[in-house]
């Protein structure tokens, strides 16, 4: 639903987004009503219906601003560093931090990519992550920083190891995410053998 909103129009947009995405990841999106939603912000239903037109839009709109969110942290982390090694361990540790500051949305992440309606949104934002980390990994190659190989599947390899231990170790074990990020990096960037192993 694309509204011409006014500044107040945006904030309370924006409060609906915040209270219904906290909501969602603690009580479930599916026993999460919009009437119970409305009443947790104490406004009507026609509030809610001026922004979207259902439950299921407005998850979608939670899913793409928090993938926006996410990616404008990742940039800021890296936007002066020359050294592509460099920017693909700064774009890790930004992603362990936004993972668990933003818990909520990053258990709603896991929750959507599960659902038929709300997998093409993460997989659309899931393409944009791997074409930015792409950018990075390809430079690293080209200065001979990074083995030749398939950047693609480099890209995946570190983007997978990456979300699986936030996933493992921030949102389920509640590990502080400094210390995820270094095990994520030592292995995406040296592997099990490490810096000094031989094969």
């Amino acid at each position: 639903m694309n509204r011409r909103l006014t500044p107040r129009g945006r904030d309370r947009r924006r409060q609906l987004m915040d209270f219904a995405a906290r909501r969602f990841a603690q009580n479930g999106y599916h026993p999460t009503s919009v009437a119970e939603i409305v009443a947790g912000m104490g406004v009507g239903k026609g509030v809610f219906y001026w922004y979207f037109s259902s439950k299921e839009e407005l998850l979608i709109e939670i899913l793409r601003e928090a993938q926006y969110e996410l990616r404008k942290v990742q940039q800021a982390a890296i936007v002066e560093e020359a050294d592509p090694v460099r920017r693909i361990e700064l774009g890790i540790r930004a992603s362990m931090d936004w993972i668990a500051d933003q818990r909520h949305l990053s258990m709603l992440f896991q929750f959507a990519v599960t659902e038929e309606r709300f997998a093409p949104t993460i997989r659309r934002g899931q393409e944009v992550a791997v074409a930015d980390a792409a950018r990075h990994v390809k430079d690293a190659i080209i200065e001979g920083r990074i083995p030749d190989g398939d950047t693609l599947v480099l890209t995946h390899a570190i983007l997978g190891v990456t979300n699986h231990l936030a996933r493992v170790f921030i949102l389920e074990r509640g590990e502080p995410p400094a210390q995820v990020a270094d095990a994520a990096v030592a292995f995406c960037l040296y592997g099990v053998l490490g810096s000094g192993g031989t094969s």
